[in-house]
């Protein structure tokens, strides 16, 4: 495979190209979803969550995480959240409105981590702690069941406040960190290792 560097990485490889597809895939949803093609909306976004999941897990285990990686996955993400975010509103807002508290909830911490860190760093945050990997896993779940089985209040309650807490403890690591890098596990992982090196 041809490589492609961007700033001394090699930006051509499997997780980059999911995140890309996601990146792709969000006008054709957001389409489906404004013109209440309800069936076709769920079947692409859960390809996107899935992808979501996949291309992490890959960069991993293969050693194929870049900073130009971590940034398009994070754009992508942020798409892919918004795309699940109207879905609710416009697909199952009957269910989700009297519980609507707790999704405002994570949409404002959810914001305010990357307020946070264009605010110190002018640049998205590129962290993949574990609280918002595992969050996010947890969420697509919740997805996929709510559209296919149906609305179940404790597990939204479950997925909503884990992603709470994971975008709470991603603006803690992000007013200790110096600069956004890749690695971090999360807070408790990197007050350990400061405390280590001092």
């Amino acid at each position: 495979m041809k490589k492609i560097m961007v700033k001394g990485e090699n930006v051509l490889n499997v997780p980059n190209a999911l995140s890309l597809y996601r990146l792709l895939a969000f006008p054709v949803i957001l389409f489906m979803a404004v013109t209440n093609r309800e069936s076709v909306y769920v079947v692409l976004l859960c390809i996107s969550l899935i992808s979501d999941a996949l291309d992490g897990s890959i960069a991993r285990r293969f050693n194929l995480q870049t900073k130009f990686g971590a940034a398009l996955d994070n754009l992508a993400d942020m798409c892919t959240y918004a795309m699940a975010i109207l879905g609710l509103f416009l697909f199952k807002w009957a269910e989700i409105e009297p519980h609507a508290w707790i999704l405002y909830l994570f949409f404002g911490v959810f914001v305010l981590s990357y307020i946070v860190a264009f605010t110190r760093f002018g640049k998205i945050p590129g962290l993949h702690l574990y609280s918002a990997v595992s969050a996010g896993y947890v969420q697509s779940i919740f997805f996929f069941v709510l559209f296919v089985f149906g609305f179940y209040t404790w597990f939204y309650y479950v997925a909503l406040v884990w992603g709470v807490v994971a975008y709470i403890e991603k603006i803690l690591v992000l007013f200790r960190l110096d600069d956004i890098k890749r690695g971090v596990k999360g807070l408790y992982w990197l007050i350990k290792a400061q405390q280590a090196s001092n």
